[in-house]
């Protein structure tokens, strides 16, 4: 019995030790999302392949290097075949035309978009835009250019959503009316290319990635091609196509810059921080989803968002972000401006880098747009 009794009580101890002792054993795996190593695995985190690391010296160099890697993080390149675009509609707006066309955005995928033109003698600069995600999956090209031929619903969504988000302003009318060609086309899963909204948009990266794609890759291949159909418009500058996009929009603008010599500049709306900046708790990179379309395989093991970027240096680039925008916190964005701008310096291209912090939320307003559009002026309006 009292043999029994040392051993019950040995027993206790032992629990209790190992019940005190709670860094001995893991016993919750996730926290908001996130693994609860989350913090070690980030801190891991060094980026070898940015130009900071000082490990490649010639930027030349490192410049076809780093966008070598990312070209590979996109995974399989969709096939490509001719566009063989055809209009199917045509109206005449104050200054310009606009056209709905469908094309061949990829061997994979024919689509439709929308396109205006300036009236009078091109060749002109165009601008490429790239519509934000918003989680609203009912319009995408539509958020970006004034729709017309279409559904009702889909034209009040796109008033609602401008109103909203560009306060009022279709931002593609007004730079047709300012004397640019704008396209813009569907992401897929958005407007006529829609089906997964937003709970379905996990299960469309999985399928890809069986398929041996990735969901942002294609997006990025897609932009691509976007970009090489603008070029051959008879009425386009082929040396003067600028990306532009707000919010999901704005981090296809800097990838495009960085990845196409189709585009010669970009402006950025409302997306670019540190990775470190944003896998934070209640982050809104962290909670799956909608990530997909920004998330690359294998990149994060050797460039931060800031890097990839720089790899379009020395292009005229635009970034704006807000300081009140709860989706990119202002210190990331500092830290990520600061990161680009010690590139752009580099190479003694610091005058073509221009970045601002602004007293708003994740918008893309009138005031925003009209320091946007004049910078666009200055940059490639009169430039042959």
């Amino acid at each position: 019995m009292k043999l029994l009794i040392a051993s019950i009580t040995l027993t206790l101890h032992i629990l209790s030790a190992q019940t005190n002792l709670d860094t001995i054993y893991q016993t919750y795996g996730i926290d908001k999302n996130l693994p609860v190593f989350s913090s070690d695995a980030t801190s891991r985190l060094n980026y070898p392949l940015s130009w900071k690391s000082n490990k490649i010296k010639d930027f030349v160099e490192w410049k076809a290097k780093a966008r070598s890697f990312v070209i590979q993080c996109l995974l399989n390149q969709p096939p490509i075949t001719a566009f063989r675009p055809v209009t199917i509609g045509e109206q005449e707006r104050s200054g310009y035309f606009a056209k709905k066309i469908i094309f061949n955005i990829t061997a994979d995928s024919r689509v439709s978009a929308y396109l205006l033109i300036p009236k009078g003698k091109g060749p002109f600069p165009a601008v490429l835009l790239l519509h934000d995600h918003g989680a609203r999956f009912d319009i995408g090209k539509e958020k970006v250019i004034e729709p017309f031929s279409d559904s009702l619903s889909r034209i009040k969504s796109a008033r609602e959503w401008v109103d909203k988000n560009y306060e009022g302003r279709f931002i593609g009318d007004e730079l047709a009316r300012r004397g640019y060609v704008c396209f813009a086309t569907d992401v897929l899963n958005w407007s006529d290319r829609g089906g997964a909204g937003y709970e379905g948009q996990q299960a469309l990266a999985s399928n890809l990635m069986n398929m041996g794609m990735s969901y942002a890759g294609l997006i990025a291949w897609e932009d691509m091609q976007s970009g090489e159909f603008l070029a051959n418009i008879p009425e386009v500058d082929p040396h003067r196509i600028i990306a532009m996009g707000f919010s999901m929009g704005a981090f296809r603008a800097w990838q495009l810059a960085a990845l196409s010599d189709r585009i010669a500049g970009s402006i950025s709306v409302c997306w670019m921080a540190t990775r470190k900046g944003l896998l934070v708790r209640d982050g809104n990179l962290t909670r799956g989803q909608s990530s997909y379309t920004t998330t690359h395989p294998n990149i994060a093991n050797y460039l931060d968002y800031p890097d990839v970027a720089s790899i379009a240096c020395p292009k005229p680039m635009l970034l704006f972000n807000g300081e009140q925008d709860k989706l990119f916190p202002a210190l990331s964005v500092r830290e990520a401006y600061k990161k680009m701008h010690d590139v752009w310096n580099s190479q003694n291209a610091g005058k073509k880098l221009t970045t601002k912090i602004w007293e708003t939320g994740h918008v893309f307003n009138r005031e925003m747009q009209d320091e946007a559009f004049q910078w666009l002026d200055e940059q490639f309006k009169n430039e042959r």
